[in-house]
């Protein structure tokens, strides 16, 4: 059941020496790194503090995957699996049984600035659907991210954003629930994690936009992803997003995540049993959610821990999941801290 590889710090004993050096550093004896960020305004209680209480919520109960306490070295993943070459991480999680609420019908109690996370109508052509699944890059760069540039300024109110990247992932069981696949391949990931830690939310805009990362570095600076299912009705490993009010920051670990090319830094997460986490259930290809990876402004909702889940309620031969999520950096040029 454990949806992980390897062990820290032997885990890195099945990759190549010449790999090895490339992520040379990433097993290292350390203490817990954890975030250095507030998870609520440093100077007042204000309605960003509130945590949201359902009457009579439905809800399932399921396995979350979190970090595994106790270990010695920075956790490390690498992003994609090619075998005898990168298919080791030094990340162990284990599974807390926690319970899911479903949003459906109480969309509009949560926010991006609140809770971390937002649910969203906006539909597209079917057509452009199916370009997406078939993994139409060209297609889905010019003409989907346009839509969604669009959907973030519209909605947020930035006057900027900027897409750097997207994933479409498709579920495959016999491969493996931690989010990586074979090359060109990526699963949806059984285990709880924030895309982004706040070095690559400023890295993103010095590697991207060099040029002009000092200028808008002066104003707010946000990541946000835009995730939308592709087979909806959603059957099969929803994606559940943990309200960002109800996580502390030493529940958030620094984790390395290593490219060919260079290392970012993501967060892996400690259970806590007061995360609280919700999921639409049989969300379709119009329901949206955004979903905060990263905010320069201190005082909102800064981050967002999500996973996949196993949903009991599922049937039997589910239509396995197929899913975009497109991450932008979002920037509001005129608001300072």
């Amino acid at each position: 059941m454990m949806p992980t590889r390897g062990s820290a710090p032997e885990g890195s004993k099945s990759i190549s020496s010449s790999v090895r050096r490339r992520m040379s550093g990433w097993v290292y004896k350390a203490e817990c790194v954890t975030h250095k960020m507030s998870t609520a305004s440093t100077t007042r209680a204000s309605e960003y503090d509130k945590i949201v209480i359902l009457k009579n919520p439905n809800s399932v109960r399921t396995n979350l995957w979190y970090l595994k306490p106790g270990f010695t070295a920075k956790p490390t993943f690498v992003s994609v699996t090619v075998p005898g070459v990168f298919e080791s991480s030094n990340v162990e999680h284990e599974a807390y049984p926690h319970e899911i609420t479903d949003v459906r019908g109480h969309e509009k109690l949560f926010s991006l600035d609140k809770s971390g996370f937002e649910f969203l109508q906006d539909a597209v052509p079917d057509e452009m659907i199916q370009h997406i699944r078939n993994s139409r890059d060209e297609e889905i760069e010019n003409k989907y991210y346009p839509r969604v540039e669009e959907l973030l300024k519209t909605h947020t109110g930035a006057d900027r954003v900027f897409i750097f990247d997207h994933t479409v992932r498709k579920r495959i069981p016999e491969h493996a629930g931690d989010g990586r696949g074979l090359v060109g391949t990526m699963q949806p990931a059984l285990r709880v994690h924030v895309d982004q830690a706040p070095s690559a939310g400023t890295g993103r805009v010095k590697r991207h936009l060099p040029d002009e990362a000092e200028k808008l570095l002066r104003g707010r600076v946000q990541i946000i992803n835009v995730w939308r299912p592709l087979v909806g009705p959603i059957e099969d490993h929803p994606l559940a997003v943990a309200d960002y009010r109800s996580v502390k920051p030493e529940d958030l670990v620094v984790t390395d995540l290593v490219y060919p090319g260079h290392t970012g830094e993501t967060y892996s997460v400690l259970y806590n049993p007061e995360h609280r986490w919700y999921y639409k259930s049989r969300q379709q290809n119009d329901e949206v959610i955004m979903i905060k990876c990263f905010d320069s402004k201190t005082d909102r909702a800064r981050v967002t821990p999500h996973t996949a889940i196993r949903d009991p309620t599922s049937p039997k031969n589910p239509r396995l999941r197929e899913s975009i999520e497109i991450r932008a950096l979002v920037f509001h040029t005129q608001e300072r801290d």
